[in-house]
């Protein structure tokens, strides 16, 4: 006996006596219950505390099983209310406190119980003040005991879970609670569930290969379907998918009804571009918890990156019907609806999600954002200026959008100063400083020394109001539809490319009006750019599709690379691509993995063939086994030189000076020893390789303006052939170029169809979905800006891409069409045509069928 033992007050029996240094305990923890809570669950409250803290990272995405103690990290799995073993603590006062400890200590249903009964009811004391969230109280009756008895397991063991609860953002308590447990575990080095809390512990401190460690201890002691599934998860945090996966497999195995495990599944294939298989496995952890709000948000964020808008936005609602507060669903939806042009609609999910956490940055960015792209750049800016002033504290790391702002919130200031100049007379690649623009395009910290601030909103400048459909004349809402089916033409059918209906109208306005200034310029007449009127450049006619697509969507830095700062451009910019990172791949560009492959394959038989003779039959035999990029690392081995990997640079032919080559872009790939790779595309853009490239071009446009002037006086077939494949050889050299930061892609292919569109045809086939066999030497694949960049050269990519273009004799009704320049001279009346709903054009006919 500890103490000399007395009946409680109140004729509560616990055995013959209590200790009166417990009864102190339990005064005070009952008078600090009735202070800290109103009457309802504390287990509850004590629940939500740890989902929004550090130390309750996996609350919120597990539940234990009922085996687990009442007092374990992890939240229970059983309903309150349900089963004995599982109710939650519901203690108000010290009768209630006693009347469960007492039910705890008899069913010795708290950790390491002992032989001894007085012992054990002092323990279950302190566990159940634990289960109270009374920490301090708990830790201080642990430590009585430990007085007494110092190796006491349990009260260790308690009061290093005490330590743990009372939160890890202070270092102290996540440092006694560590070598607490790490006591036990010298004292009972057989029991896995230490090992359990001790990684739980380790895991939010971001020591997280000493957490994998504990739990594969805990897993070699005993394995379970819960031990698997929490080092599933630490692999995922890794990023080590494969891994994760095999964890959540063997978990579900173990246990197959697992609506959690299975959403990290899931995850793994989601991660890895493998949708259908992510979308099958949610579809699974659905069946097992209908109301699973996570599986139906994480199904909508597959659907999207499948481009499937509609199953998306299914998905999404269904989650906010579950719980339309649900903040990460809003803020995924609003992003989506965003992405879809549907700008509306998306500010309505941002400014909900804003009610519900104010400072929420993506939520804040992205309002600022859509106000922005809408004209309303009053509240845009305040929205900004919101994200600017959230500060990281020291030594957290900024976010995304924190980074972002400050270049979004000057360039929504130059577009607001120059909402009603004519677009003629100006050029946004010359106004902006170098400076911003280099950093803003490499997404750098705003550290630009001595910028000048752009000038602040002048109140005489007034926001784009709404324009109705019905406000414009009959022949520009026609303009608006034909722009709207043209803009459709272009959208590629491949995961993870949402179709944009606002970028549709703006890049189907840019066709037209390429079209149109194309046709003055074979007509002889002169275009008026950046202030002077001039014969029209083979550029001019490109920066007409880069106006549309900067003001289609103002967060991503549209701008020429070659104007950038000389000391950027000496040191090359790079457009870089990773189609590989690790274990995540890069879905958009799946389809052309083999074909690089097969590139790959030979470009290293040319290098051993010239550098390891003797090797070259092995290295060949060992090529024959490659099947996937993977398969490359240990090929890597076979020299020295390429042993922590290698790089494959191709080669653009010239039509200009028969025999010479360009650089075209670098692949690389670099592997570890666990398997992770990198794989990787860019192009490199130096003042050097852009002068090759313009004279090239150059040379082509010269060519094309020579027979386009033909062409208008004499529309023979033989001139039109020449001209068509003379504007792909250019666009085909633009895009091995890549000179612009974004956007190159779309921009390219709309100066495609509205020159071709000039020459009298029209691009009436849309852009494929797959490929055809690679033995009928035809590789047809999605990406127009890929193909150019991987055909052989020129000839073969006009091949390539006439062949799903289906061209066709350009409709006499193109030319009753007003002009685009002219009618929308401004930004405000870009934006105002941007905005506007045309679903009008979907219940009349379209003049271009």
């Amino acid at each position: 006996m500890r103490a000399v033992k007395m009946a409680p007050a109140g004729g509560l029996a616990w055995g013959p006596w209590v200790p009166l240094a417990v009864l102190a305990v339990l005064a005070r923890a009952a008078l600090a219950l009735t202070e800290r809570y109103p009457a309802l669950s504390l287990l509850q409250q004590e629940r939500h505390r740890q989902r929004h803290g550090p130390a309750g990272e996996w609350a919120e995405q597990y539940s234990a099983e009922c085996d687990s103690s009442f007092l374990h990290f992890h939240e229970s799995d059983c309903d309150i209310g349900g089963s004995s073993s599982c109710e939650s603590v519901l203690s108000l006062n010290t009768e209630k406190i006693l009347s469960q400890a007492k039910l705890l200590a008899e069913q010795k249903r708290f950790p390491f119980a002992t032989d001894n009964d007085n012992t054990n009811e002092e323990l279950a004391i302190a566990y159940v003040l634990i289960g109270n969230g009374l920490y301090d109280e708990a830790i201080r009756h642990f430590s009585t005991m430990l007085q007494e008895e110092p190796e006491l397991v349990s009260a260790i063991y308690g009061r290093g879970i005490a330590y743990g609860k009372k939160g890890l953002h202070d270092m102290k308590n996540a440092e006694l609670a560590l070598f607490e447990l790490s006591r036990v575990i010298s004292l009972e080095p057989d029991h896995p569930e230490v090992f359990e809390q001790r990684a739980e512990i380790l895991s939010p401190l971001g020591r997280i290969s000493e957490a994998l460690s504990d739990l594969t201890k805990a897993i070699q002691l005993q394995p379970s379907a819960r031990l698997y599934r929490h080092r599933g998860t630490l692999y995922f945090i890794s990023e080590d998918y494969a891994t994760a996966h095999e964890d959540f497999q063997r978990s579900l195995e173990l246990n197959k009804n697992q609506p959690i495990a299975m959403l990290y599944k899931g995850l793994t294939f989601f991660h890895r571009g493998l949708l259908k298989e992510a979308i099958e496995s949610f579809k699974e952890a659905l069946k097992q918890k209908a109301d699973f709000i996570d599986a139906y948000k994480s199904l909508g964020q597959a659907y999207r990156e499948l481009g499937n808008f509609d199953a998306a936005t299914e998905s999404f609602q269904k989650a906010l019907l579950l719980n339309q507060n649900h903040v990460q669903t809003l803020q995924l939806k609003g992003m989506m609806l965003y992405h879809h042009g549907s700008l509306d609609e998306a500010l309505k999910n941002f400014k909900r999600c804003l009610q519900l956490e104010p400072y929420n940055e993506v939520c804040q960015y992205m309002k600022g954002l859509s106000h922005v792209a809408m004209g309303q750049f009053y509240e845009g800016i305040k929205a900004q200026t919101k994200v600017m002033l959230n500060d990281p504290l020291p030594g957290q790391k900024a976010s995304p959008e924190y980074l972002k702002v400050k270049y979004l919130r000057e360039y929504s200031r130059y577009l607001h100063a120059h909402l009603d100049t004519p677009l003629t007379e100006y050029n946004t690649d010359i106004d902006l400083p170098g400076n911003f623009k280099d950093h803003w395009a490499k997404s750098l910290p705003f550290l630009i020394e001595n910028y000048e601030e752009q000038p602040g909103l002048q109140p005489h400048i007034k926001d784009v109001l709404f324009q109705n459909f019905e406000s414009y004349k009959p022949d520009v809402q026609e303009l608006i539809c034909v722009a709207d089916h043209l803009g459709s033409m272009m959208q590629y059918e491949t995961p993870g490319f949402l179709p944009n209906k606002r970028i549709h109208r703006a890049m189907g306005l840019a066709t037209l009006e390429v079209m149109q200034a194309v046709q003055r310029t074979w007509a002889n007449s002169k275009v008026r750019m950046n202030g002077k009127t001039r014969l029209m450049q083979w550029r001019d006619m490109f920066d007409i599709a880069v106006k549309w697509r900067r003001i289609a969507d103002p967060d991503q830095p549209v701008l020429w690379l070659d104007q950038m700062p000389a000391r950027s451009l000496s040191r090359g910019f790079n457009n870089h691509i990773n189609l590989i990172r690790g274990q995540v791949i890069n879905m958009r560009y799946l389809e052309y993995f083999e074909k690089i492959l097969h590139f790959i394959k030979d470009r290293i038989l040319v290098y051993h063939g010239a550098n390891n003779p003797k090797g070259l039959l092995e290295v060949r035999e060992a090529l024959e086994k490659v099947h996937k990029v993977e398969d490359l690392l240990p090929i890597m081995k076979f020299n020295s030189k390429t042993r922590d990997g290698f790089t494959v640079n191709t080669k653009v032919p010239s039509l200009k000076d028969q025999g010479k080559e360009y650089d075209g872009f670098t692949i690389t790939i670099t592997g570890d020893k666990v398997g992770n790779i990198l794989f990787s595309v860019e192009t490199q853009t130096t003042e050097e390789r852009t002068q090759l490239y313009h004279a090239e071009i150059d040379a082509l446009y010269k060519d094309l303006t020579a027979k386009g002037k033909i062409l208008i006086l004499s529309a023979e077939l033989g001139e039109v052939d020449a001209v068509c494949n003379l504007i792909l050889s250019l666009v085909y050299y633009f895009y091995n170029l890549m000179p612009l930061s974004r956007g190159s892609s779309v921009i390219a292919y709309s100066v495609i169809m509205g020159a071709l569109m000039a020459s009298g045809k029209e691009v009436s086939g849309k852009i494929p979905k797959g490929k055809a066999s690679i033995k009928i030497s035809k590789y047809i694949s999605s990406l127009v800006d890929f193909e150019a960049m991987t055909a052989p050269g020129s000839e073969a990519f006009s091949k390539i891409a006439r062949s799903w273009m289906n061209l066709k004799s350009i409709s006499p009704s193109y030319k009753s069409l007003p002009s685009v320049s002219e009618t929308f001279p401004t930004l405000r009346t870009m934006i105002e045509v941007l905005n506007t709903d045309s679903s009008h054009c979907l219940k009349k006919s379209i003049v271009v069928v």
